[in-house]
């Protein structure tokens, strides 16, 4: 590391510049700067009503402030429930703040959420003194930008990505080198279920589209259909492992695309050691402020925006809910809506939902109506193509009980008749009518 980094101390001392009542954002995805939130912890038992924002992150263990010596010192306010807060707050000692993805910069810029202290996990320098924040731009970019104080750990393991996430040594208030892997998701091996959605949706993606495309089983067997397409762009949330293969045999070029052509496009990034190395100093990859990749006129822009995403249930009208079950907030509505919206706009653009017809329990996920408290993430007014393991069905410029009839014969087979029979209660003869 050749060039000097000012401000150089421990995590200890860094902690020291957090003050009781500060609001302080905790960057996410795989990039949680854990020995940096392990100094503030200890800090617990001096401080007080210290709140922590954050977004969608993949930790390696429950976050450390999670406890109940720690409830007053700590309170959580996140807009995005992720596995190292999710008991926290269902247990009733955080919060989350209901927001579109793509909206919550606005929140630091516009002061609606103060930002005093920035936690950030950074790449080593390049050779004119800027740093990455390499796999998390999403909302690390905006909160970096509004904080009063910006402290980092300047780790050789985070990759140095280009587009919004760099920063200057000289703007780094309190830098700590640490040595701290990322955190590795393992690709999801798609089961008979996902590749049976993974191929009714491929056959609906034209050459030349512009994908959209989220993380788990369904999406990996999504791309693992698409090998034969052609000119595929990517502008996504983000950027996983399923995506190489696309990249490296040409599949994806992005060569189509009006916005950032011949780039792939993300906020963030979640996947090996792999997808890491594969983005470091790679200008062919694009990472910016969701504010940017998830703004539905940007993404309209685009050609044959292809929008691909998971939900938790449907009811037979078409609502779609994707963050809670029933009344317990599971996860949070993500760039769903952004890209639904975006994709609508788009020329050629369509958005798909896509999920098992159970859960893994054997309870339908196709309802007459959505189970109470249940959030609407997507609404009746915006879902296109619904697609299970028993088929898709496309529900855009459907009636109610033509959206009904639909979804009723891609539903788990055993609710069928129960599903029916809610949908004559509700739309009468007109439902009674179609053949």
């Amino acid at each position: 590391m050749s060039v000097e980094i000012p401000n150089l101390m421990t995590a200890d001392e860094a902690a020291r510049l957090i003050k009781s009542g500060d609001h302080i954002y905790i960057q996410g995805s795989t990039s949680v700067p854990e020995t940096l939130v392990d100094a503030m912890t200890r800090r617990g038992g001096e401080l007080r009503d210290v709140v922590l924002h954050s977004g969608f992150s993949v930790a390696r263990r429950e976050a450390p402030y999670c406890r109940e010596e720690y409830k007053d010192s700590f309170i959580v306010d996140t807009c995005f429930v992720s596995n190292n807060v999710r008991r926290w707050i269902a247990e009733g000692y955080g919060t989350t703040t209901p927001r579109f993805l793509g909206e919550v910069p606005a929140l630091f810029r516009d002061g609606t959420w103060r930002c005093d202290v920035v936690l950030l996990n950074c790449s080593l320098p390049d050779e004119r003194g800027f740093v990455s924040y390499g796999v998390s731009a999403d909302l690390a970019v905006s909160a970096t930008e509004c904080a009063k104080t910006v402290i980092a750990q300047i780790n050789p393991h985070m990759p140095f990505s280009y587009g919004d996430p760099v920063i200057h040594v000289s703007e780094i208030d309190a830098a700590v080198l640490v040595d701290d892997p990322l955190v590795e998701v393992p690709t999801p091996e798609p089961g008979p279920i996902d590749l049976a959605i993974g191929r009714a949706i491929a056959e609906i993606i034209p050459d030349g589209a512009t994908l959209q495309i989220g993380v788990g089983g369904i999406p990996n067997a999504v791309l693992r259909a698409l090998g034969d397409h052609k000119h595929l762009g990517l502008h996504t949330e983000a950027m996983t492992d399923g995506v190489l293969p696309l990249i490296e045999s040409g599949v994806i070029d992005n060569s189509l695309k009006k916005v950032s052509p011949g780039r792939s496009v993300a906020c963030l990034a979640l996947g090996s050691r792999h997808l890491y190395d594969l983005m470091d100093h790679n200008k062919e990859m694009e990472f910016r402020d969701v504010a940017w990749t998830n703004d539905p006129f940007i993404i309209a822009q685009n050609p044959r925006v292809v929008s691909i995403n998971s939900c938790l249930e449907i009811d037979l009208t078409g609502q779609i809910c994707a963050d809670s079950i029933g009344t317990r907030i599971f996860s949070g509505v993500g760039g769903q809506h952004d890209f639904v919206y975006g994709a609508s706009r788009s020329e050629g653009g369509i958005s798909v939902l896509a999920m098992p017809s159970v859960t893994s329990k054997g309870v339908g996920k196709i309802k007459p109506v959505l189970t109470p408290g249940a959030g609407v993430v997507t609404t009746r007014f915006q879902t296109n193509f619904v697609v299970t393991e028993h088929g898709r069905v496309d529900l855009r410029g459907k009636s109610l009980a033509e959206r009904a009839k639909l979804l009723i014969s891609i539903a788990n087979p055993a609710d069928r008749e129960d599903l029916e029979r809610a949908a004559r209660e509700r739309f009468g003869h007109v439902f009674a009518r179609l053949a």
